[in-house]
């Protein structure tokens, strides 16, 4: 099988067509906590909108930071459970670059 076919099942990456496969449970919980997340920021438009206090504003956005973080680890915990170690075991040593660029960026 050509490597191109090996990774269009496999995970996470918007450029090079592979999917992920989430199990159901993970994808509602994700999904769960983006919409919380989606009603956060629309919260902190709403308070723009009122002229609300900056300090209290700030704070909602670093709750909705936090937020988006506790996605992320959420994330890159299941992506290097089953993603990264599927392509490692296909023989795509890419993927340890990959990963590390995605980490860097998740850490600015």
């Amino acid at each position: 099988m050509n490597d191109a076919l090996k990774h269009s099942s496999g995970c996470c990456s918007i450029d090079s067509g592979r999917k992920s496969h989430h199990s159901d449970k993970v994808k509602n919980n994700i999904i769960s906590r983006l919409n919380r997340i989606e009603g956060q920021i629309r919260g902190i438009k709403g308070l723009i909108e009122k002229d609300t206090y900056c300090d209290d504003v700030l704070n909602q956005i670093a709750s909705v930071q936090a937020a988006l973080n506790g996605v992320g680890k959420l994330l890159l915990e299941h992506h290097m459970k089953s993603c990264v170690i599927d392509r490692i075991q296909e023989g795509d040593m890419d993927v340890l670059d990959e990963i590390l660029t995605t980490m860097n960026k998740l850490m600015k």
